[in-house]
């Protein structure tokens, strides 16, 4: 961990927990700083407030008043998730109190070089193939994971050297609080519409996602989807060197597919139909890694692709749970917006059953009525949502429809509803916050809940 001094004696005010709140303030403590902790939840509901009471961080739960922004902090370390409209962090920004995310101060006591990837859809997957191509032939040092993908990036930067190497995924809402964040490799997988609630703009939406380069140099890469024009001109936003990875085969100056084989710069690396995880997305998924791997110069051929042709997926990413009877389920928990949703039923050419439903977040589902009526025979749909997926549903002609009111209802209504030959493809198309706090805990239940419905239906 790098030396750091900026924080001692100054009063630093973290606010909201969860597992990076938490991390952060026991770092920002350690470094000298006078840190209050700030949190909705109320303190006996609050495992995480009460162990920082017990290490002497001052802690205040259950409201968060403006008026302890009238003692003159120095600093405000944000939740990612609360947006800048909310009252408390509004008025921090107009008392002119800076505001940063957790993975900002986990990149300034960073020893090691980091490699972030950030993008509507794509991310945790390309994230954890690139680490894994890192490590699979390595002799120093090793590639370790970070960020949005769970593990929260302060607690990893405070044990890398400078022979590791920081693999981090990073949303918009954790971009949108970066100053000096510097990856020597930025990932792009693609952009399109989401979180417009919290950003309220598409423009403000990939203004946030962009800030993941504005302090790279020359002699970093930027490594971005070149399917797109849009995406392309983003590369001008860049002093780095612009690394372009291409499913259709725009352009051969860094990764693509050509003829059913994946390249990197004219040297062929894997076929696409060697890759165990399924679908077009995650040839871009691919691609994108083996851009970023062979960049970071760690990682030969051989090495990557025994990793494609072995990476099982990413758990709630398209994740295959099980075999029952002739139909296979899988887990896309993590679709928690409608273009998620779009790419797991891409996935599938053969017939589908659908679950789907969640928060309901003002918008309609009109998206899906081409994919539904393509793939989806069968559709169960749960939650805020439940009623606005039934109306697209009908409209795309899908009479096998079944409306309730949990996941737990819906699971097994959809195996029972199944036929030999089907996917069974939970993707909600929705967060998971009206029933559930993450996505992580809603596709948990989702397996237990197949788990629970196979044994009591054994094959």
């Amino acid at each position: 961990m790098k030396t750091v001094t900026q924080y001692q004696n100054k009063k630093v005010l973290v606010m909201g927990l969860a597992k990076s709140g938490a991390n952060a303030a026991r770092l920002l403590q350690q470094l000298g700083a006078f840190v209050t902790v700030t949190d909705i939840k109320p303190f006996d509901q609050n495992p995480a407030a009460q162990s920082l009471l017990d290490e002497g961080v001052r802690v205040i739960t259950g409201k968060q008043p403006l008026a302890l922004l009238d003692e003159d902090f120095s600093l405000m370390v944000k939740n990612p998730g609360i947006p800048y409209d909310n009252p408390f962090v509004d008025k921090a920004e107009k008392l002119g109190i800076p505001i940063i995310t957790e993975p900002e101060l986990a990149y300034e006591i960073s020893e090691a070089p980091w490699v972030t990837v950030t993008g509507t859809n794509g991310k945790t997957t390309t994230t954890t193939l690139i680490a894994e191509m890192l490590n699979a032939d390595r002799s120093v040092g090793k590639a370790y994971l970070a960020g949005n993908i769970g593990i929260p990036a302060s607690a990893v930067a405070e044990k890398v050297g400078p022979d590791d190497t920081m693999v981090v995924e990073m949303s918009s809402f954790q971009l949108a609080g970066t100053t000096q964040l510097h990856p020597h490799i930025a990932v792009l997988t693609n952009i399109y519409s989401a979180h417009l609630d919290y950003h309220k703009t598409r423009t403000n939406y990939i203004n946030a996602k962009m800030k993941m380069v504005a302090n790279q140099t020359a002699a970093d890469y930027f490594v971005v989807n070149w399917d797109r024009e849009e995406w392309q001109a983003l590369a001008q936003r860049t002093k780095a060197q612009v690394v372009p990875f291409s499913r259709q085969n725009l352009t051969q100056d860094g990764a693509y597919l050509a003829n059913g084989t994946l390249y990197f710069r004219g040297t062929p690396i894997i076929k696409a139909d060697e890759i165990r995880i399924p679908g077009a997305h995650n040839v871009e998924n691919a691609l994108a890694a083996i851009a970023a791997a062979k960049l970071a110069g760690q990682a030969d051929n051989a090495a990557i692709a025994h990793v494609l042709k072995t990476f099982p997926g990413v758990k709630h990413r398209m994740q295959y749970v099980e075999t029952w009877q002739s139909r296979k389920i899988y887990n896309d928990s993590k679709a928690t917006n409608i273009v998620s949703t779009e790419v797991a039923l891409r996935s599938f050419p053969g017939p589908v059953v659908l679950i789907g439903g969640g928060l309901d977040r003002g918008f309609t589902f009109e998206k899906l009525l081409p994919l539904l009526k393509d793939h989806v025979h069968t559709m169960v749909v749960y939650g805020q949502t439940k009623q606005l997926l039934a109306d697209v549903a009908k409209k795309a002609g899908i009479t096998d429809l079944h409306i309730v009111d949990t996941l737990d209802q819906a699971v097994p209504v959809a195996l029972k509803e199944s036929k030999p030959g089907d996917v069974v493809l939970f993707s909600p198309a929705a967060a998971s916050w009206d029933q559930f706090h993450t996505f992580e805990e809603r596709g948990d239940r989702f397996i237990a809940d197949v788990n629970q419905f196979i044994k009591e239906n054994p094959a």
